[in-house]
């Protein structure tokens, strides 16, 4: 297990309570946290069982000794002024910056990413974003998901903030995406229209649910590779994993999406 102060090692004297539960859902419930938080102290090595790392998906016993370092880590919604080399930047004005994000960063801080952010790297260099939005979105009124590569345009003033908000509640913006999936869809060229809400069994992910909120994409397939396609996605939602939800419902999941694949 990895190594943390004394003061920063919980220990937690298991009961039958407990007893048969995924170690992730029972440390959450345990330490009061989230699901997802837990998985990532169990991901990390940080968690051991009578003196036995253990891993998410393990059942707890009735009984024994669980032990938690918890690291010390910055706010979880603290901004980390934190320089992305990949991040691009595409056009930059009084009111407004586009950039191009790569794979591996988040918009903006959220609980349980310790990586880098869209606002952490514009702030590394040198931009100072002024808006009534929440402090650690600065400027952020769309996302693209940490997996995703694409062009974010981020609010330095509040006018902009204004506009960019009206635009995309009003749905005057045209999200075009490109991704690789599973398989040929069939048709070659059509929409999906299904609703999307919290995932019942897993509250990371997401899935075509009944009561879930209102989701349409429309779709065509620009290349074809036998085991893979190439499409172009229009979405006129945005909801969150809203193209890796839909294609994983159409048996079509997004190549190499480890959640949904």
């Amino acid at each position: 297990m990895a190594g943390a102060p004394e003061d920063r090692l919980r220990r937690i004297e298991l009961t039958a309570g407990t007893a048969g539960q995924r170690a992730d859902a029972g440390l959450a419930g345990l330490l009061g946290i989230s699901r997802s938080a837990a998985a990532v102290l169990l991901g990390e090595g940080n968690v051991s069982l009578d003196g036995r790392t253990i891993a998410k998906s393990e059942r707890l016993p009735p009984a024994g000794l669980l032990q938690v370092a918890v690291p010390d880590r910055p706010a979880p919604l603290q901004i980390v002024v934190e320089e992305v080399e990949d991040l691009n930047i595409l056009g930059d004005d009084e009111d407004f910056v586009v950039i191009d994000k790569p794979v591996g960063v988040a918009g903006h801080p959220s609980p349980g990413w310790v990586g880098p952010t869209v606002v952490g790297a514009l702030a590394a260099r040198g931009y100072r974003i002024s808006t009534s939005g929440a402090a650690e979105r600065a400027g952020i009124v769309h996302r693209l998901d940490v997996g995703t590569s694409g062009v974010m345009v981020v609010a330095k003033t509040e006018h902009g903030y204004t506009l960019l908000k009206r635009a995309f509640k009003e749905r005057t913006v045209e999200k075009v995406y490109h991704a690789l999936v599973q398989g040929l869809p069939d048709p070659l060229e059509g929409t999906i229209e299904a609703p999307i809400g919290r995932h019942l069994g897993y509250d990371w992910r997401f899935a075509v649910v009944e009561d879930g909120r209102h989701s349409v994409a429309h779709y065509e397939v620009l290349e074809a590779f036998g085991k893979t396609s190439l499409v172009e996605v229009h979405l006129e939602t945005g909801r969150t994993h809203q193209i890796r939800v839909h294609f994983s419902a159409l048996h079509h999941p997004c190549a190499g999406d480890l959640t949904y694949g």
